[in-house]
């Protein structure tokens, strides 16, 4: 090696060397407090971590059923007291054994809203509106929707199945104003006949009247333009309406059929799976005529465990689509396995 070249070498080493320890002697400055090094500084301290929000985030589930894509879209949940009455052939004892063996809380029900979103035929369709409102437990479809960039002005149908008020509050704003202006709005004919007839109205239990007098308060901006469907009838593209009476009179649901694919719709069915998949017999307060819905219920789900049809429940738990498989007298719940692509 030259004189020349060992020189430099020398050098370079000596450089990379002294700022080695410069670097250190910042680091030992930085780290040591009170040191006497010139300029020294301690770091400042790392910002609290926020506090966890108390609320879920906005909740949306995509997923396809042949060419069409289903968004469920949450409106929140709702926990309520378990009263003597929620199940009318029961004891609470039994609901409360089966919600104990489903691993919920005892002496409470939880009832989860989910309202679908349709992308079919070129159009966009709602299924059900959820509880309206301002944002709350309940209450979050138009905020949800606005989470995931859907403006409702670009809703074209919104399709209801029944007219409880978790179905159709969130037809309105806050305000009064229809919350999804341009849509068509289509309601059951039978559900329409039975509360808007006014003698059905006077003859209604106290406790229904408010029910009644709801119904008319939400449709009222729409005057005559809203369109009332039979069932049977194909309200969109392979979105056929299917007569489920029972848990009101013109209760309905709905068969979505995309090429090979079937979803069934099945509304209010069933509420909470826990209590009324598990036991088809079971009768809830919800249901205006029980013995009707219960018939209803059974028949539905043999068909659909025979047929192994995926099924999407307005409170199953979210996302709220399952499988149903038959277990002795009732059914098991499966859950549909979550995919993160389409």
């Amino acid at each position: 090696m030259t004189e020349v070249s060992r020189r430099t070498l020398l050098a370079g080493t000596a450089g990379v060397t002294g700022a080695m320890l410069t670097g250190a002697g910042t680091l030992a400055s930085g780290l040591v407090a009170g040191s006497g090094m010139a300029n020294a500084q301690t770091p400042p301290a790392a910002p609290a971590a926020a506090a966890p929000r108390a609320g879920q985030v906005p909740s949306a589930y995509r997923y396809k059923v042949g060419d069409v894509v289903v968004t469920a879209v949450s409106d929140g949940m709702r926990t309520i007291p378990l009263s003597d009455t929620f199940v009318r052939n029961q004891p609470r004892d039994a609901v409360n054994a089966a919600l104990k063996a489903a691993f919920l809380p005892e002496n409470e029900v939880p009832i989860s809203f989910t309202v679908l979103l349709l992308d079919i035929g070129g159009k966009r369709v709602l299924v059900d509106t959820g509880n309206g409102g301002k944002p709350g437990p309940v209450g979050q479809v138009r905020s949800t929707l606005a989470g995931i960039g859907v403006d409702p002005a670009t809703v074209d149908q919104v399709i209801i199945s029944h007219f409880h008020p978790d179905h159709i509050n969130g037809l309105l704003t806050p305000e009064g104003a229809p919350a999804y202006p341009n849509a068509q709005v289509s309601v059951p004919a039978r559900e329409w006949a039975f509360w808007m007839d006014e003698g059905q109205m006077s003859r209604a239990p106290d406790g229904l009247k408010p029910n009644f007098q709801n119904v008319r308060r939400v449709f009222q901006p729409f005057g005559d333009k809203v369109e009332r469907y039979a069932w049977d009838k194909e309200l969109a593209s392979g979105l056929t309406a299917v007569g489920t009476p029972g848990h009101t009179p013109g209760h309905t649901s709905f068969t979505l059929a995309s090429g090979s694919d079937v979803l069934f719709i099945q509304s209010d069915i069933t509420n909470l799976p826990a209590l009324f998949v598990r036991n088809p017999s079971w009768q809830a307060v919800f249901d205006m005529d029980p013995v009707m819905a219960q018939e209803v219920r059974r028949k539905t789900y043999e068909r659909l465990a025979g047929e192994r049809t995926q099924v999407a429940g307005y409170h199953f738990p979210f996302p709220g689509a399952a499988h149903l498989e038959k277990d002795g007298e009732g059914f098991r719940y499966i859950p549909v396995y979550w995919r993160p692509v389409l």
